[in-house]
């Protein structure tokens, strides 16, 4: 039986640092907030309110902290800068995981912020402290307004935010999100002014910054936490200005699978293999930016994302190359069929139509990047096991090729061994990564340094199991992948396939020349659902001995 939810997220190790850490800066901060407004002696009226302001007080100071620390891990560039210097000491690749925990975070004390508020303005409007009533104060006062203003702003991005929502229509995702800068134009006002005074009346006068700093006290959190929003500012900035940087979309193929291999070209675009971008296509939408995972290796002359058309704007960009449903139809009746070659079309799966350019103008496109990713350490480990489940392959075909290039200069560092596995729902997926695998297969001197494994999930009909039959027996090659590698049905026994390379490794076989008693890093390089990342999650943990160190990596955009 696995681990619990709870254990996993909260008392292994590096999580349990992790939450003392997080959790205690939080309560500190509350504390520290409760406190300073309880002992401050020019806000005595207010503190007359007890226990309701000072949780406002509290929670209000926790905001500013997490609204300052929710902008650090959205710094790409630095995090891609200091990613292979500091990975020791915090995972740099778990920056959207950190982003989301701020994110809960500033959700629940906004519910404790907002409660304790709604109580002082009820309490005001009895009391009378303040000669006014709670919706003077709700709608005509700027931490009122302000306050409200976030809210609404909160509703929408958690409410788009979710997963689901996310794939089915990422647009709303994205534009959203982007509400961010007016909500922290809200933050850094919100607590300013003479919202806060130790007066009846608010204290204005006529030059800036427009009231009397005698009798307003305003909070000054808003010095510390401005800083974040400054650099993340400056690096959209400077974003902006690369992407703008020369960029042409040299060709387009469709390979048989539908995914779209977009090659561009851009001089002053710099990657590592393994790493991603975000693609921005002007003809569709001048403001939308979408991750995409970079599939070229960094000796190739362009750089090339493969795209699967699956929610609007992959749609609207295989609309606008004129590459419909029925092309992808024609294009996968082989592989549906489970035939090696489609004698009408003479095409096999690995395949592929490249656009016309004379009878389908280009569009030009901008790309912004790249991104670190944990897949860029494939090289530090003496083992590397890359998985990659449907198009979640993406990462990989720029690492397979990075290898092959490398194995020809004789540089793969401390790289020995490397195991792919490839896991997909249907055969016709298996199109557009073929021709790669195939070269790739050939090309390798040394047949246990890459061993490919790949799984086939589908349920299979009878005429399909009928033509891999007839095609299996005798055959040199695969008849549904063409590769020399057979491809397995099922879903992978991942317990049992770590079992048996743990045990390999201890015996001093799965390495040749290695000595059983030298510690092995196996590093595990993740691209796919979490159902399924979490599955094999726990087998590296549960196989992780003295003499075998398997690691976990998982891509995020």
């Amino acid at each position: 039986m696995g681990e619990s939810w709870f254990r996993r997220e909260f008392l292994t190790p590096r999580r349990l640092a992790f939450n003392v850490i997080f959790y205690g800066l939080h309560f500190f901060f509350f504390g520290y907030g409760w406190h300073s407004q309880a002992v401050n002696t020019k806000l005595a009226a207010l503190n007359a309110l007890t226990w309701s302001v000072w949780t406002s007080r509290g929670a209000g100071l926790v905001l500013a902290f997490d609204g300052g620390l929710i902008l650090l891990p959205m710094l790409r560039n630095v995090i891609r800068v200091v990613r292979p210097r500091v990975r020791w000491l915090f995972p740099a690749d778990e920056n959207i995981w950190f982003h989301r925990q701020v994110a809960y975070s500033m959700a629940f004390w906004a519910m404790v912020h907002t409660t304790a508020h709604y109580v002082n303005f009820f309490n005001v409007e009895r009391t009378q402290v303040r000669k006014q009533i709670a919706l003077q104060i709700h709608y005509t006062q700027a931490g009122g307004i302000t306050g409200h203003f976030m809210l609404l702003i909160m509703v929408l991005m958690y409410g788009t935010a979710h997963h689901k929502i996310r794939q089915q229509c990422f647009e709303a995702f994205w534009y959203t999100h982007h509400l961010a800068f007016f909500f922290m134009i809200g933050l850094y006002s919100h607590a300013t002014g003479c919202f806060v005074r130790d007066s009846v009346n608010p204290d204005y006068i006529t030059s800036f910054p427009f009231y009397s700093t005698e009798h307003c006290l305003g909070y000054e959190s808003w010095r510390f936490i401005i800083w974040p929003g400054i650099f993340y500012f400056g690096e959209r900035v400077y974003r902006e200005i690369r992407a703008r940087r020369a960029t042409r979309l040299s060709k387009v193929l469709v390979h048989p699978s539908g995914a779209m291999e977009l090659r561009i070209i851009k001089p002053s675009f710099k990657y590592v293999a393994g790493q991603w971008l975000f693609i921005q296509v002007p003809e569709i939408s001048t403001l939308q930016w979408h991750p995409f995972t970079i599939t070229s290796a960094p000796e190739d002359p362009y750089v090339s994302v493969h795209i699967r058309q699956v929610g609007d704007f992959t749609h609207a960009l295989g609309d606008r190359l004129g590459v419909g449903p029925s092309v992808v139809a024609a294009m996968t009746k082989a592989a549906i069929k489970g035939s090696e070659k489609d004698e009408k079309t003479g095409m096999t799966r690995g395949d592929f139509v490249e656009i016309d350019a004379s009878n389908v103008s280009l569009p030009s496109v901008r790309i912004d990047g790249p991104f670190g990713a944990p897949a860029e350490d494939v090289f530090n480990v003496e083992v590397a096991v890359l998985i990659g489940a449907g198009i979640g392959v993406t990462p990989f075909a720029s690492i397979l090729k990075h290898i092959w290039y490398r194995q020809k200069r004789g540089n793969l560092g401390t790289l020995r061994r490397v195991e792919f596995f490839w896991v997909c729902r249907d055969a016709p997926s298996f199109g557009w990564f073929q021709s790669l695998l195939q070269e790739v297969e050939a090309a390798q001197a040394d047949p246990n340094f890459l061993r490919i494994n790949i799984y086939l999930t589908q349920k299979i009909g009878e005429d399909m199991l009928w033509n891999i039959a007839v095609n299996d027996a005798g055959a040199e090659y695969d008849p549904l992948t063409l590769l020399r590698t057979r491809t397995m049905f099922g879903r992978p026994d991942w317990m049992t396939i770590y079992g048996q390379m743990r045990q390999a490794v201890e015996s001093g076989q799965y390495i040749p020349g290695s000595k059983s008693q030298l510690k092995t890093k196996v590093g595990t390089y993740f691209c796919g659902p979490s159902v399924l990342a979490k599955a094999i999650k726990e087998a590296t943990l549960h196989h992780t001995g003295p003499n075998v160190e398997f690691s976990f990596a998982k891509e995020h955009f």
